[in-house]
């Protein structure tokens, strides 16, 4: 069923039940449906088809909306992705200069921002710029149904340049994906759902998406702070969780001797629990099923993993329903089992690619089936092994890191001379994100650096330590050598010097 239909039919059949909760803000699906009607209202007032000028052109208006995790973030998205409306997602936290690239490359026809309580909603075109309160939502016609084929959503995922990639899904993909999801997670009314990440992100996006299409309530967060998420879970007897495995480990650890038997299913994505990740999920929530899904903003679902389906260190399940699995080589053809290649899927969930010029790495199709460049194989039960990310790219605590991005971010400052940036194992985060420097000159102003990062990078990507190197080891084709450096590391060998 479309997003915006079964919206309409919550409203109209229990209008007064609960739907989406954010710090203490309480909105009932006759709330969502009243509200994101009177904004779709308003998008449309501020967007005439004769100033369009956005990369869609006309086949649909594009809404950026970057509130972050606001209390009217569903209501906002509800109406810019209805029929007529294609939204895209701009975390609000990205560094400024990022932000301003992406509007660049998308030239968005209206760009929602967060203003206190209330949405400020600007029209670049015009230059007009316009409050909308949430009081201003009165009783409106039903969010419009657009087709299948329409543009429905823009997300982004850094490329291995470190320039955010624009990823865009048709209505059909995503109506796809909700009603095979519904009935493989097990989601109905009862399903009250806690996801605490950035609404901006895939897995808490979807976890929204999916619970209100169910008619459940929603529970999400402004910030994650683990005692403050234990309190939620407990106190709204919450019965399931969908988050990274780094806030599930930082739940665990604050749920100590406070069992919560009202969590019955843990959907995790972003990095692999290990096996003591899950022991610690069976002490704190005693009753709950945990479910691992891989996947990737272009593909969708590509595996998912149950309880006993991921005793190896490198397995991510089986296909998720719906999706073929294939492993091929750098020609296109089929590896045997236990072979070593790119992982590419055939399925309806895949996007339509990226908007506009990319780095040339990531997404590309090879007839029905599709790859982001992932590395792995199968073995012979059909289970997905996955090897590598594509790009080098590292997994920190559910983000996706790509060295390349960092370095050259570190390289850009006037006080660093060379930078290798890399990904050490870590029990919390999975991989810690840490960088060895030669300084310009043999000086070093740490100090310096951080101001620089904060001006280009996101907090989650600045390495969380940095060894100093006066003479970067090198490579017979002039690159830094990068196995050298590793060992180094592993080694404590005098020629890194650890920064505090």
């Amino acid at each position: 069923m479309p997003f915006a239909a079964a919206i309409h039919r919550h409203a109209q059949d229990h209008p007064h039940a609960p739907a989406f909760q954010i710090e203490g803000r309480v909105f009932t699906f006759g709330d969502l449906a009243r509200i994101a009607g009177a904004l779709a209202e308003r998008f449309g007032d501020l967007v005439r088809i004769a100033e369009r000028r956005s990369v869609l052109g006309d086949r649909s208006r594009l809404i950026a909306l970057e509130t972050g995790n606001h209390p009217l973030f569903a209501a906002a998205f509800l109406a810019a992705t209805s029929g007529g409306n294609c939204v895209a997602l701009i975390d609000p936290h990205l560094p400024e200069a990022t932000r301003q690239t992406m509007h660049d490359r998308l030239s968005p026809d209206l760009i929602v921002t967060a203003d206190g309580a209330n949405l400020s909603l600007h029209a670049p075109a015009s230059g007009e710029t316009r409050t909308f309160r949430e009081a201003e939502g009165n009783e409106r016609k039903p969010l419009a149904i657009g087709d299948d084929t329409e543009p429905f959503l823009i997300v982004f995922t850094s490329g291995t340049t470190g320039t955010p990639k624009a990823i865009i899904r048709d209505r059909g993909s995503w109506r796809r994906s909700l009603a095979t999801g519904e009935p493989f997670f097990g989601i109905d009314r009862a399903t009250r759902t806690f996801a605490p990440g950035p609404l901006a992100h895939g897995l808490t996006l979807y976890a929204l998406a999916e619970t209100l299409v169910a008619g459940a309530e929603f529970i999400g967060a402004a910030h994650f702070e683990a005692s403050r998420a234990m309190s939620i879970v407990e106190a709204k007897e919450v019965k399931r969780l969908a988050l990274v495995p780094t806030m599930l480990r930082r739940l665990c650890a604050a749920a100590a001797d406070r069992p919560q038997t009202s969590v019955t299913q843990i959907t995790v994505a972003g990095a692999k629990l290990t096996e003591n990740d899950r022991d610690s999920a069976a002490l704190a929530f005693p009753q709950a099923d945990i479910i691992e899904y891989y996947g990737a903003s272009e593909l969708g679902f590509i595996s998912v993993a149950t309880n006993g389906d991921t005793a190896s260190a490198t397995a991510v399940g089986r296909a998720f329903p719906g999706v073929t699995l294939s492993i091929r080589d750098d020609r296109g053809g089929e590896m045997p089992t236990r072979e070593t290649g790119t992982i590419f899927v055939d399925s309806a969930l895949i996007s339509d690619g990226y908007v506009g010029t990319t780095d040339g790495a990531g997404f590309r199709r090879l007839g029905s089936l599709a790859t982001v460049g992932d590395l792995g194989f199968l073995d012979e039960c059909g289970t997905l092994h996955l090897l590598g990310r594509s790009g080098g790219m590292v997994l920190s605590g559910g983000n996706n890191i790509y060295p390349q991005e960092v370095e050259a971010a570190l390289t850009a400052d006037p006080g660093v001379h060379a930078a290798l940036v890399l990904g050490l194992d870590h029990p919390d985060l999975g991989s810690e994100l840490v960088a060895v420097i030669e300084p310009e000159g043999g000086m070093f102003d740490r100090e310096a650096l951080e101001r620089h990062l904060a001006a280009h990078l996101p907090r989650y990507k600045h390495p969380r330590r940095i060894w100093l190197c006066l003479n970067m080891p090198m490579t017979q084709s002039g690159k830094v050598a990068a196995g050298t450096l590793r060992q180094w590391i592993a080694d404590g060998n005098d020629a890194l010097e650890l920064i505090d």
